[in-house]
């Protein structure tokens, strides 16, 4: 048996394409290859995974001639702008679904990543944009566990989706904490930038229920009555459990959006309450000033003969002046307006 050669890096430098080979043999050990060279259809006896990261126009076509792919199928390659999908062809299956990524572990900033699979008889071809840890993780037990991947091509494809949409739970598990600290702050004291931060994750939801909804779908629809006869009944046990998964997250999407739409919801309040609290205190405060500006007012005319002027009018009109906010301060405690 021979040792597994070492697995290149991860990612991709410049833009260019990177091309990764993984061959299963039926017996030994799994061995890796970098480049388009090593790119073909397998033997009978092997089951090859190549991998396309930062494709361009040249490798699909060159893929698409080797392996008969369809040209719709290479068309889409080139603009990663599709839904989760399932196409059927005579000689495979063309299958997008998306995986999560939170660059910075911020779940407002969490992104979809599409990735595209090829599943043929013997093979399966995944092409992305970007480097995608989970692909790598799978590489990784592949070349660990050949006897994973000798299940079939279709197996292969389960343990990719599995990873995939098992680190969804991560990222839905990141944004309930968000919320709910959301939550605490609004009902506490609540400020502007958490209404921008409430209205980013209302954005984050949309993003994740636009392309998890039709993902569930598509798994929904392998998991029945596979890819053809590229998927088989063993294999659709699995399928069925990731299915299971996205509609569990589905589930959760839906209420977190609703557990958001709540919290917005207070935030208004507590807003309004403020709102009304401080109209309220001037309100009193203006109460408490009318009569003193009437006295004030009257009195302080600027006339020769004004009645009752003496000092001791003076001294009641200081009284006067002092009593009244006392007398009207009281009298609002006691209608419990303060």
């Amino acid at each position: 048996m021979t040792d597994a050669a070492p697995i290149p890096a991860i990612g991709s430098a410049n833009g260019v394409t990177l091309v990764r080979v993984v061959d299963v043999p039926r017996d030994g050990a799994a061995t890796t290859s970098d480049g388009v060279a090593q790119a073909n259809p397998p033997a009978e006896d092997l089951l090859r995974w190549i991998d396309v990261e930062a494709q361009d126009a040249a490798t699909l076509e060159l893929l698409q001639q080797r392996f008969g792919l369809h040209p719709l199928a290479i068309e889409d390659c080139l603009h990663f702008d599709q839904r989760p999908k399932l196409e059927e062809y005579q000689n495979g299956a063309f299958i997008v679904f998306h995986a999560l990524e939170c660059p910075r572990g911020d779940p407002r900033e969490t992104i979809a990543r599409e990735l595209h699979v090829f599943l043929g008889e013997g093979y399966l071809i995944t092409v992305h944009d970007v480097p995608l840890p989970a692909l790598e993780n799978v590489r990784r037990r592949i070349v660990g566990d050949p006897s994973l991947a000798r299940r079939g091509s279709d197996f292969l494809l389960y343990l990719l989706a599995d990873t995939i949409v098992d680190a969804h739970f991560v990222h839905l598990d990141a944004i309930a904490e968000a919320l709910e600290a959301l939550e605490e702050r609004v009902l506490a004291h609540p400020a502007q930038a958490d209404l921008e931060h409430m209205l980013e994750l209302k954005h984050t939801l949309l993003v994740l229920r636009k392309v998890l909804s039709p993902q569930r779908d598509v798994f929904a629809i392998l998991a029945k009555r596979g890819a053809g006869a590229l998927v088989s009944e063993r294999t659709a046990l699995y399928i069925r459990d990731v299915y299971d998964h996205l509609v569990r997250i589905a589930e959760a999407i839906d209420t977190a959006r609703e557990l958001l739409a709540s919290t917005l919801e207070a935030y208004r309040s507590m807003v309004a309450q403020r709102t009304n609290e401080i109209m309220k205190s001037l309100t009193l405060l203006s109460a408490v000033f009318l009569p003193l500006t009437f006295v004030t007012g009257f009195f302080g005319q600027n006339f020769e003969h004004l009645p009752f002027r003496s000092d001791l009018m003076m001294w009641s009109m200081v009284v006067i002046c002092g009593g009244i906010p006392i007398v009207m301060l009281a009298w609002f405690k006691t209608k419990k307006w303060l």
